[in-house]
């Protein structure tokens, strides 16, 4: 059974087309990106997912359940990009709250151990309004993770966050990846989708343009050598001609000091799939 299947999903606005016909999957234990430029239809594919927007047409199931019902809410977590938690509340206030909502009986230990996973420990007395813009944001990850979700719908999860905690919130995500939970990640840093995500949906004007995991959606661009003459690159080459290449480079006298083959990063492939778009 897969974690998240959605087929054919279509949401309008009166004219407006948010979503055009998406089908999307992520099965248990895989961490999906989903790109696209800002108004690609994104959010309103998340909020439909969560049950808080309701489609025009096609048709979303969350554990083989209908997306919105009740079965279906319990098993997902959602962080959304623009948050607002009471600056009075404290940390543990905020998750016992949540831990209420959400019908977990974990107690203390539950909200000290997902404090100590978002690298929060010793922070559960500490006020809303007392923290940075960083640890609020790892503050709402482990508001998402309360009850133990088996998909977890991330929308922007690192935005606020230095490289250290980019870093924390990677490692996080892998654990919970290995612990067989699915996450869909709503991010603009291709850089950190590029690192932790297994796949990537590409949308665009409401449809999917581009899907695949980020290895195989890059291309090659040829092969850079550095020689006594200098760097440069070669077009039209890919890894099997390196031997070759440096073969003859040698017969011709140069002195071959280091040769690597290029490959279009994540952002190129974006860039090129999103063409004409703003991001």
């Amino acid at each position: 059974m897969t974690a998240l299947e959605v087929r054919g999903l279509v949401k309008t606005y009166g004219r407006q087309h948010a979503l055009a016909g998406v089908d999307l999957t992520v099965a248990p234990g895989e961490l999906v990106g989903l790109l696209g430029p800002n108004g690609a239809g994104k959010s309103t594919l998340v909020k439909s997912v969560c049950g808080l927007v309701r489609p025009t047409a096609g048709t979303a199931t969350v554990f083989g359940q209908r997306a919105g019902s009740r079965t279906a809410r319990t098993a997902i977590g959602y962080l959304a990009e623009l948050f607002r938690y009471p600056a009075w509340s404290t940390a543990d206030e905020l998750l016992r709250l949540h831990q209420r909502l959400a019908g977990s009986d974990g107690g203390a230990a539950e909200r000290q151990r997902l404090l100590d996973l978002v690298g929060l420990p010793g922070e559960s007395d500490r006020r809303v309004g007392a923290m940075s813009k960083g640890m609020q944001q790892r503050l709402g990850l482990a508001h998402a993770l309360v009850g133990g979700p088996r998909l977890l719908l991330l929308d922007e999860p690192t935005s606020a966050l230095d490289p250290v905690g980019r870093r924390l919130v990677r490692d996080v995500l892998a654990h919970l990846r290995d612990s067989g939970v699915a996450v869909l990640l709503n991010s603009h840093l291709l850089s950190e989708v590029e690192l932790v995500c297994d796949r990537v949906v590409i949308i665009r004007t409401g449809t999917v343009v581009a899907e695949g995991a980020p290895s195989d959606l890059s291309r090659p661009r040829g092969v850079e050598v550095d020689t006594n003459t200098g760097r440069r690159v070669i077009d039209g080459l890919v890894r099997d001609d390196i031997p070759a290449l440096v073969a003859r480079l040698v017969a011709d006298g140069e002195q071959v000091y280091a040769v690597r083959p290029l490959a279009s990063t994540l952002e190129d492939v974006y860039l090129d799939a999103v063409q004409g778009q703003t991001g």
